[in-house]
């Protein structure tokens, strides 16, 4: 119905999360109104983010450096290490402002019938973290559904002796991703986080 390169455009904004095909042709209509620089200065960034963007070396954030800004900042409590699903679910917390330590980004949760399993994780380089010394409290902030209550409980069972292991408060609601949930009930949930 469409060129092939307006097909081709459509076809992969709409492998995007959240993104349909009628929003595909939306955003490829609206970028064929615009100039050939703004065009190239979208392509440019996708480029530069796939280029230059990786994981941190110690939280497994994302950054362009080889630490993160959160690992970096000497300001940060390092005593404290709040372990999340994605890099994507560290911003709610963030937001929050009453978190002032480090993070662990596991890269998923423990889900054995998609195939997710303890070595398809960064749990070896949390324990190590951990063992390494200087760790006093190790907050859980999956996600409270199945998979990220039962990764927690995992984890949890591991730590438990080594430090303190503590899971983020009620006040999140049950199947939710944390990625979505408001500063406010964030905050609420760190504030009141219990030792498991």
């Amino acid at each position: 119905m469409f060129p092939v390169p307006v097909e081709q455009l459509i076809t992969e904004l709409s492998r995007l999360p959240g993104i349909g095909r009628r929003s595909a042709q939306r955003i490829t209509f609206f970028l064929l109104r615009r100039s050939h620089d703004e065009a190239a200065a979208l392509a440019d960034a996708i480029i530069a983010l796939k280029d230059r963007i990786h994981f941190c070396a110690q939280c497994f954030n994302f950054t362009d450096e080889e630490l993160c800004g959160f690992c970096r900042d000497a300001r940060r409590d390092a005593s404290l290490i709040c372990v999340v699903e994605e890099p994507s679910d560290i911003i709610p917390i963030e937001k929050g402002g009453e978190y002032r330590g480090l993070y662990h980004v596991l890269g998923g949760a423990l889900s054995p019938l998609d195939g997710v399993d303890p070595e398809h994780l960064r749990i070896k380089e949390l324990i190590e973290r951990v063992d390494a010394g200087g760790v006093k409290e190790v907050i859980f902030a999956t996600n409270p559904n199945t998979t990220g209550e039962s990764t927690s409980m995992y984890l949890a069972d591991i730590l438990r002796g080594k430090v303190k292991v503590t899971r983020l408060a009620s006040g999140l609601p049950v199947g939710a991703d944390l990625e979505y949930a408001d500063e406010a009930t964030v905050s609420r949930a760190l504030l009141g986080r219990r030792e498991m």
